[in-house]
């Protein structure tokens, strides 16, 4: 097993990293630290999210970096905040025996003042968002002139969320002479673009197999009505009840909803999503990472730039439309060497997702079944009766009050007392979910009746109107109110389109996408009647006659 000492890093870089506790360099950072410090090229490294890609690029930049050169001479973008305040505090942790090597974050959300002084001051390498990046050169304040490295991290991540045109206005304003050092977790057609367009015969370094996810993850799957979601989740996370994860949400609204009702049933919960100050967000992180949080609800985009490594479960409350996004939530847990469970809560239209998933990490996704108030029950009460084992008594606090307790309890025998004891505590759980309803879903369900769970609606969308099933899954989420619609079979056509809908939302759907602008189109949605050979009215009205 290869060393950092190895790897050609200075013995300052070394005494820090060796502070830090990191003993061996990834299998991205083996090849990329020799790599940088050698040689000059361009280059593309593809690794998973989770793999030491800061310290891959961070480490050789810390060592190359002039610090009797007051220009700033490396560039880190970042697609978020979070992300960007991480690689800041693992670049100064990096340059800690590093002498008057300045390091600057900049990032939107902030007082852009502050900023700004602290670039004035003279930085070495700045990390910051593509917006922010952008409104400080343009106000002349971020010089670009002298620039050496240019690192674009979670490349693809920027990308998908919007930040094509500033990566390309910021890239345009660099030095050709600029060693431009690109990483990511995927390599879709838009990055290969760029890095064909703006990097000069690049080395690619891949570790892994591409997309696999992480060996060391264990994947599972419940499958439950759409409306049984929370349900299941409160059932999943009681019978975990030592559980410490992220639970992913598709929008910024379900996030908000879901912890909220995590916090008025009573578990030990937050959110982390765009509405939240820097502040804010600060506290949420502060209290998760020192595990006064259990769960951390939050969006993929918010998650991004969370570092936390002996995270137990990742929760998909809803899968993502992109199985690869999947990949970079389940490697959050599993880290370091440590074991982590991936738990995905699905209804049967998903099942083709729970394969195509399947086929990325190359293992099975189990299926599990919502546990019933029995088995939560019982799982709690060892639970408890653990931490009674393991609790400290030696304390002096108590032992004013002792004397009260055991006259109190005095006229009952051990075995009495016991009992009641463990009652007590069992008796919680199994009243909470007396009379719970089975919420699971299974493969012998009767089949009329997940037809009649479905209405089948008519959309003036079609294929000429560049409509995806993508886009019409973002138009519901968007504009309809109610959350976790569960959506079925989409057909697209040339002019218009018919997509299921779960029939308990079906006026909810109609109501929220009538009258809404699509590409300045107007959106018209009614129900699909069905006539006999099972065609749609509307169908058959779109058909020219013989």
């Amino acid at each position: 097993m290869q060393k950092f000492i190895e790897t050609g890093l200075n013995q300052e870089i070394l005494q820090a990293i060796e502070e830090m506790g990191f003993e061996e360099p990834t299998p991205i950072q083996s090849k990329t630290i020799p790599e940088l410090l050698k040689n000059g090229n361009d280059l593309v490294a593809l690794a998973q999210t989770g793999t030491g890609k800061t310290g891959a690029f961070g480490l050789p930049v810390v060592q190359m970096v002039d610090t009797s050169d007051n220009d700033v001479q490396a560039l880190v973008m970042c697609p978020t905040r979070e992300l960007c305040l991480q690689i800041t505090k693992d670049l100064k942790a990096f340059s800690k025996y590093t002498a008057e090597l300045e390091v600057t974050p900049v990032y939107g959300g902030s007082d852009i003042r502050t900023q700004i002084k602290a670039l004035k001051r003279g930085s070495h390498i700045v990390v910051g968002t593509p917006g922010r990046l952008n409104d400080l050169i343009n106000r002349k304040v971020l010089q670009l002139g002298n620039l050496k490295w240019l690192v674009l991290d979670e490349a693809d991540e920027m990308l998908n969320m919007g930040f094509k045109d500033d990566l390309e206005t910021i890239l345009e304003q660099t030095p050709s002479t600029r060693q431009t050092l690109l990483f990511s977790a995927t390599m879709p057609n838009a990055i290969a673009k760029i890095a064909k367009k703006y990097m000069n015969d690049p080395v690619e370094l891949r570790v892994g197999t591409k997309n696999s996810g992480a060996e060391n993850v264990r994947h599972e799957y419940y499958m439950v009505h759409a409306n049984d979601r929370y349900k299941a989740l409160k059932r999943i996370v009681d019978v975990n009840p030592d559980i410490y994860g992220i639970v992913f949400c598709r929008t910024r609204q379900e996030t908000k909803d879901i912890a909220d009702k995590l916090i008025a049933d009573g578990y030990n919960a937050d959110a982390i999503h765009g509405d939240l100050t820097q502040a804010q967000r600060d506290i949420v992180m502060h209290r998760f990472r020192t595990k006064h949080l259990q769960l951390l609800v939050a969006t993929d985009v918010a998650a991004r730039g969370i570092d936390v490594n002996d995270l137990t479960h990742v929760i998909n409350y809803n899968l993502p439309d992109d199985a690869e996004i999947y990949i970079h939530r389940s490697g959050r847990t599993g880290r370091a060497g440590k074991s982590g469970i991936s738990i995905s809560i699905v209804h049967t239209r998903e099942i083709r997702k729970v394969k195509e998933i399947e086929k990325l990490v190359k293992k099975p996704v189990e299926r599990k079944f919502v546990p019933t108030s029995e088995e939560i029950a019982q799982k709690q009460l060892f639970h408890f009766i653990d931490k009674v084992e393991k609790v400290d008594i030696s304390g002096e606090a108590i032992e004013q009050f002792l004397p009260s307790v055991y006259s109190k309890l005095a006229w009952l025998d051990r075995e009495e007392l016991i009992k009641r004891f463990v009652t007590l505590e069992f008796q919680r759980f199994a009243d909470y979910y007396k009379d719970a309803p089975d919420i699971n879903i299974y493969k012998d369900e009767p089949t009329h009746f997940k037809k009649n769970r479905f209405s089948r609606l008519f959309i003036n969308l079609g294929k000429e109107d560049n409509l995806s099933s993508k886009d019409l899954i973002g138009l519901i989420n968007k504009n309809v109110r109610a959350r976790n619609v569960e959506i079925g079979k989409i057909e697209l056509l040339k002019n218009f389109s018919f997509f299921e809908v779960d029939a308990e939302y079906e006026r909810d759907v109609i109501k929220g996408l009538s009258k809404v602008p699509y590409k300045k189109k107007r959106i018209s949605v009614e129900p699909a009647s069905p006539k006999p050979g099972g065609r749609s009215g509307r169908r058959n009205k779109g058909r020219r006659r013989r």
